[in-house]
């Protein structure tokens, strides 16, 4: 097995303070593979060449963990957007990042994610390691 360019850092979003959370919460959120650029941004073209392994888990507490994989779509307010997809065959189960491409992923950086149901999250960047 070889390993992913050092690049790749495996990220960690924890949801932020919210109403009905007030402090926030380590027990809602994802972490997720992904190439991130010299400024901290996803890198495109490093992502299209080792897509296979930019997954995702979605932990939500109370609730069973979703895997699935970090997905560049064309379209949106963007041009294009990423958002995590657990099944190929649906189009419902997304999760989209708001301006994911231009967030950068820093300890402490906020960044916002719509569920599938269209409701819209904050998160907050827990951790940024390299994955390997």
């Amino acid at each position: 097995m070889t390993s992913l360019p050092h690049q790749f850092k495996r990220i960690r979003l924890n949801l932020a303070r919210s109403k009905q959370f007030p402090n926030g919460s380590a027990q809602h959120g994802y972490e997720f593979v992904a190439p991130l650029d010299d400024t901290d941004h996803i890198d495109v073209e490093l992502w299209r060449k080792h897509r296979a392994n930019c997954g995702v888990r979605r932990f939500w507490s109370g609730e069973a963990d979703e895997i699935g994989k970090l997905v560049h779509k064309a379209g949106g307010a963007e041009h294009a957007r990423w958002i995590f997809d657990y099944d190929d065959t649906a189009e419902e189960d997304d999760e989209a990042g708001y301006r994911f491409g231009s967030h950068p992923f820093r300890v402490g950086e906020y960044v916002s994610i719509r569920d599938e149901d269209g409701e819209m999250h904050t998160f907050v960047v827990a951790s940024v390691q390299t994955a390997t």
